[in-house]
């Protein structure tokens, strides 16, 4: 799981550091690329690129697709470590969706530590006069939407291999990508070339490397250690791209991290 937050991280901070190319653009280069791997991998053990469940697939990849582009977009408004903090509210719309959608039940105590996180909203809005409005607008859809693949990756559960969703979510990223780029086109030049591929090669092995983590311990020890994605967002983009964190926006942030870690453990510990 170590491997998997730094490499997410090192995606993250990239992302800002190209903050010259339009979000859309960025969503293609880094589907693209990841194409590359999960094309390979599929292909090379023989399994169905087709898949089972083709609609939800494709609505998982729309929403998914929606959720980063919006995230990627963020990143241009908000120091990236804040706008990684505020993606990661996420779950709390997905526990709304659970209660909507497939009526499952909320322990008063998550709604608590719910509370908690989104306090952490409010200190840095309130409080940290470095967040731009409109960074927090576009973060706070894509967590909405990032919530809502929550729901869509358990509606799909087992009966899917894990490669062929992702598979399906960079073709349709790349698709929509790409033709939103058409109208804003920037023509990348020297060292961007490679840090856009690279976005692919990040986030493919983030993606693997946080499944093996989850495959070979309990979820209870494994689900509060992404969070340290957050933790090597702001210590590489404070070295890389000289970010500027105040008092406010790092209690924020803890709030928010703090909040999700203690309803993970608490979920863990009710099963």
């Amino acid at each position: 799981m170590i491997f998997s937050t730094l490499a997410f991280a090192c995606m993250n901070v990239t992302v800002k550091y190209l903050s010259t190319i339009n979000a859309p653009q960025i969503v293609f280069f880094r589907s693209a690329s990841s194409l590359f791997f999960t094309f390979g991998y599929l292909l090379k053990n023989k399994i169905p690129i087709s898949g089972n469940n083709k609609k939800i697939l494709i609505l998982r990849g729309i929403v998914g697709v929606t959720s980063m582009t919006f995230f990627f977009a963020s990143i241009k408004y908000l120091s990236v470590g804040t706008a990684v903090s505020l993606r990661y509210i996420a779950p709390i719309f997905a526990a709304i969706f659970a209660v909507l959608f497939l009526k499952e039940k909320i322990k008063p105590l998550q709604w608590l530590f719910f509370i908690m996180a989104f306090s952490g909203v409010v200190v840095l809005k309130g409080f940290d006069t470095h967040v731009s409005t409109y960074g927090l607008l576009l973060v706070l859809i894509a967590s909405v939407f990032s919530g809502f693949v929550y729901i869509l990756l358990s509606k799909i559960g087992k009966s899917e291999h894990p490669v062929v969703v992702v598979n399906y979510f960079m073709i349709i990223a790349t698709i929509v990508g790409g033709v939103l780029s058409i109208s804003n086109w920037t023509t990348p030049v020297g060292i961007q070339w490679v840090l856009l591929l690279s976005l692919g090669v990040f986030g493919y092995y983030g993606q693997v490397y946080m499944t093996k983590a989850f495959q070979s311990a309990p979820t209870n020890q494994v689900a509060p250690l992404k969070y340290i994605e957050v933790v090597f967002t702001l210590v590489i983009g404070l070295f890389w791209v000289n970010e500027v964190y105040t008092f406010w926006s790092l209690l924020g942030i803890t709030l928010i991290i703090g909040g999700l870690i203690l309803n993970v453990l608490y979920k863990e510990s009710i099963k």
